[in-house]
């Protein structure tokens, strides 16, 4: 592929996106003060290009000024992959747009696509619960409406099935302009989708929970997903689950 090949599939990427119009930014740098903070320990995990919301040398290309109702509006009434095709709503996220604390799930189920909105069926119930009652118990005075909650499909995979990886892909240029128009204090990635999806891992929820991670430069926590934790047999995982939330509140709000 010639560079006039590259040049023109980005215009086209960024013309898809409503963008009109794209400005160069000179970057300064100058000498500034040391200043002393504690962040919680990092796993660095390299993110890999295919995981990536957008090809990785346009990543710094986003609108300036973007906002979620704009990027909403730049989704519009998306075809851009199959998962269209079924979907009785599009599901783009919910909660407090300057949120300190972002949660990111897998794709809406049937409740999700009915109503147009996340994690509003049984697993959105118990994550409300694990969110509201974990802060409580630990002193933190949040509630669900405090925190963003958002998927990495926008739209309801048939018979909720895991989304295919061009579908990610396709969809995961919008997930990226959510969390870097939000610019949380932490992410927790709700199960291995989500994980996968952000850290461009192929390792599963058991070994990547419980430690921090790294999304471009977010701290962010992977547990499991609450649809996991609905099944009875899930008793250790339960115990874990809330072991990374309270991790996750702790270090966001403390």
């Amino acid at each position: 592929m010639t560079d006039q090949d590259e040049l023109r599939q980005s215009l086209e990427f960024y013309r898809d996106l409503g963008i009109r119009e794209l400005r160069l930014r000179t970057v300064l740098t100058a000498a500034v003060e040391p200043v002393e903070i504690t962040p919680p320990p990092i796993v660095e995990t390299a993110v890999a290009a295919a995981a990536t919301p957008t090809p990785s040398s346009l990543l710094p290309m986003i609108p300036e000024n973007d906002s979620l109702p704009r990027i909403l509006e730049d989704i519009g009434d998306c075809t851009r992959c199959r998962l269209h095709k079924g979907r009785t709503n599009l599901v783009f996220g919910s909660g407090n747009p300057q949120a300190k604390l972002v949660f990111v799930g897998e794709g809406p189920g049937a409740d999700e696509d009915a109503q147009g909105l996340p994690f509003v069926g049984r697993a959105g119930q118990l994550l409300t619960q694990m969110i509201e009652g974990t802060a409580s118990k630990e002193g933190i005075p949040i509630k669900r409406p405090d925190v963003y909650i958002c998927n990495v499909v926008k739209c309801r995979p048939p018979e909720n099935r895991t989304p295919e990886p061009d579908e990610m892909q396709t969809c995961g240029q919008f997930l990226f302009r959510q969390l870097m128009t939000i610019r949380p204090r932490a992410i927790c990635a709700l199960g291995s989708t989500a994980a996968k999806a952000l850290l461009g891992t192929k390792e599963g929820v058991t070994k990547l929970r419980g430690r921090w991670h790294k999304w471009h430069d977010i701290p962010m926590m992977v547990t499991y997903h609450p649809s996991y934790l609905l099944r009875a047999y899930n008793v250790a995982a339960k115990r874990e689950a809330w072991d990374d939330l309270k991790k996750v509140l702790h270090f966001v709000y403390d």
